[in-house]
């Protein structure tokens, strides 16, 4: 049974003609729009649906906040999706709607759903990158850019309460895998169908940051992108139309190596713009990062107070694939 990534995501905002205009400029697709949500379409066929937070349709969960309030995740088959559906209703609610879809709670709170999906293929074509000695690309410039088109929905993070026992939720009945476990902050999950090094990050709600009140609340949701040129216009273009910076701006994290740029969002948390991150499979040896910083940014273009004294180095593979008990 596979889940092969995310399939839709649906907002619950205050503002439904702002946050419009907010995800056009970030450049996904609005494919319609009306009074009551805007619906937009990426390459590979996944989703987003902006709500207001008050609209029946969003699920009444123990999430708090706006933000993405319910995740429908893409399964392979009508087999997988059926096994699937089968063993969730052993213990909990689970209605299935007139297309298929299935919507349930996780343990912790969240609003899910499973549908069959097909994922469309998509094209990318990253320049390749000269170095001294090295030349990849000769007489030949770069394509010049004008607009980031996000085409894929990479991962979405929640601040979880028992973000532990919300993780073991996600592996024993939904098949996710263990990517990475980063001390006090979060654990990194794949869906089983997919290679991106992450589908999901369940992060500590009471973890010691801005932002973080012990609540179940809505992070971030990440877009990708082609290269480092198509984010970097996708920012240029946000910052030009007048929305809020980044506060951190340009990145790499440690943890999945990927390039990151995260904007506030008028429609909750925050959005990001990520590319060239780690892909992974079931020969991945996931790993421990004592250090929380360590793992969070090889570099980053706006140093934050916290990251201003360089953290230590310090990580260790988990060669039994499991996270191990802190005392």
């Amino acid at each position: 049974m596979s889940i092969i990534g995310i399939e839709s995501l649906v907002y619950g905002v205050d503002d439904i003609a702002l946050c419009t205009q907010y995800l056009k400029d970030f450049g996904l697709a609005l494919k319609r729009s009306d009074e009551t949500e805007a619906v937009f379409e990426l390459a590979e066929g996944s989703s987003v649906y902006v709500r207001s937070i008050n609209d029946s349709r969003i699920p009444n969960s123990k999430q708090v906040g706006f933000g993405v309030r319910e995740v429908i995740w893409g399964v392979d088959t009508q087999q997988a999706l059926t096994a699937l559906v089968q063993s969730l209703s052993q213990d909990r609610e689970v209605s299935v709607d007139s297309d298929g879809t299935a919507r349930f709670f996780t343990d912790g709170g969240l609003a899910f759903g499973l549908r069959q999906f097909t994922k469309k293929p998509i094209v990318n074509a990253p320049a390749p990158t000269n170095a001294p000695g090295m030349v990849c690309r000769l007489n030949t410039p770069r394509p010049w850019r004008t607009q980031a088109i996000p085409k894929t929905i990479n991962h979405i993070v929640f601040a979880v309460p028992d973000f532990l026992q919300e993780t073991a939720f996600f592996q024993e009945r939904l098949g996710f895998k263990l990517s990475d476990y980063q001390h006090n902050v979060g654990v990194y999950l794949r869906a089983d169908g997919t290679n991106n090094h992450h589908s999901l990050l369940a992060m500590n709600a009471s973890m010691p940051t801005p932002g973080m009140d012990g609540q179940l609340r809505f992070h971030h949701a990440n877009f990708g992108v082609c290269d480092l040129d198509e984010l970097m216009i996708g920012v240029n273009n946000m910052e030009r139309a007048g929305w809020p910076k980044s506060h951190f701006g340009l990145g790499r994290h440690r943890i999945d190596s990927a390039l990151f740029c995260y904007l506030p969002c008028p429609a909750g948390g925050e959005i990001e713009y990520g590319t060239d991150a780690d892909y992974v499979d079931d020969t991945w040896v996931p790993r421990e990062w004592p250090i929380p910083l360590f793992a969070y940014s090889h570099w980053v273009q706006d140093i934050p107070p916290f990251l201003v004294e360089a953290p230590a180095w310090e990580f260790r593979y988990l060669t039994d694939g499991k996270i191990p008990k802190i005392k």
